[in-house]
């Protein structure tokens, strides 16, 4: 999904449909089966448990995978629906005024990230999975006067893609494995 204009100064963003879709998709994939071979192998812990488990896990990915970012004339705010706790996803905000450069960090696996440095030295990620990447960097840079030509998403689509197609081949191995337990199980 692209940014959504509010009106003419507001854009929203929201996390790309290709990564939510994999994150998605590679929850279901590793721990769809445990329930099943639960109860194939009379595991101690009840299968209606993990599913119960499954289902709250699922919900919790779900409302992280919900994040949206703002722009508006007064600054960038990233934001959650009014569903999701705020103590689970609090969110931000940032005056445009308030941002006083933009400063890369390389990750534990050799990534680049980005956090707006504020006036008064707090530090705000840069949201990095967002559809419309190229047009919300180059909003930041008019608002803000920072160069964002370098700025990268973190993951590129390929990357998703081919995470994605891993995931699709482990469903299937899941079905293998869920038929595999129905039998055994007795189900």
């Amino acid at each position: 999904m692209t940014a959504n204009p509010i009106n003419q100064s507001t854009s929203v963003f929201r996390l790309s449909p290709l990564i939510r879709m994999t994150l998605l998709s590679l929850y279901l994939a590793l721990t769809v089966p445990l329930p099943f071979l639960a109860q194939a192998t009379a595991a101690p812990t009840p299968p209606s448990l993990l599913w119960v488990g499954i289902g709250c896990g699922f919900v919790l990915l779900y409302a992280v995978l919900t994040e949206r970012v703002i722009l508006d004339e007064e600054g960038i705010k990233v934001t959650y629906p009014a569903w999701v706790p705020r103590f689970f996803r609090p969110g931000w905000s940032l005056s445009w005024s308030d941002v006083k450069e933009l400063k890369p960090r390389t990750t534990g696996q050799g990534g680049l990230v980005y956090y707006f440095l504020s006036q008064d030295g707090k530090a705000y990620l840069l949201p990095m999975r967002v559809s419309g990447f190229a047009k919300f960097v180059n909003i930041v840079q008019a608002k803000t006067g920072i160069d964002t030509t370098d700025v990268r998403p973190l993951s590129q689509p390929w990357m998703y893609l081919i995470l994605l197609a891993c995931t699709l081949l482990l469903l299937l191995v899941d079905a293998w494995t869920i038929q595999t337990a129905l039998v055994m199980g007795n189900w």
